[in-house]
């Protein structure tokens, strides 16, 4: 279980620090960039009063929804070029061995056989010259 986390924990953090690239927004609003002060206040704040920080400061709850929401749009844009990528190997891999390399293992037995060749043809067979005298 702990490896499991383990590789969640990561995964989300490459995730998150992968290029986003993000389609323009439908609704033609463009949403507020993120401040890393407010940010930074947001998450002290949530650390040190966890139970029902909401109700107490309503502004640090709103700050951190939208850090959570630019986290969670950054880390699906990563997700989805790590995605991308991957099957984009994976398939031209798949391409290259279907197609650029032959079958294997293709031959029978009476393919394995050598030719028979009749001794003294060839350019192994023994040359017959007449013996010279000495």
């Amino acid at each position: 279980m702990r490896f499991m986390l383990r590789i969640a924990f990561w995964f989300g953090l490459v995730a998150l620090l992968l290029p986003a690239f993000r389609p323009s927004d439908s609704s033609g609003g463009q949403a507020k960039p993120v401040d890393p002060l407010d940010a930074a206040s947001a998450a002290t704040a949530t650390f040190s009063d966890v139970r029902g920080f909401c109700t107490r400061q309503p502004s640090a709850c709103a700050v951190g929804a939208q850090v959570a929401a630019a986290a969670g749009e950054q880390a699906q844009a990563g997700v989805k070029l790590l995605y991308e990528f991957l099957s984009e190997k994976i398939a031209s891999r798949n391409s290259t061995n279907a197609a650029g390399s032959a079958p294997r293992d293709t031959l029978t037995q009476s393919d394995l056989v050598p030719n028979w060749r009749a001794p003294g043809k060839g350019k192994d067979a023994p040359s017959k010259r007449a013996p010279s005298e000495s």
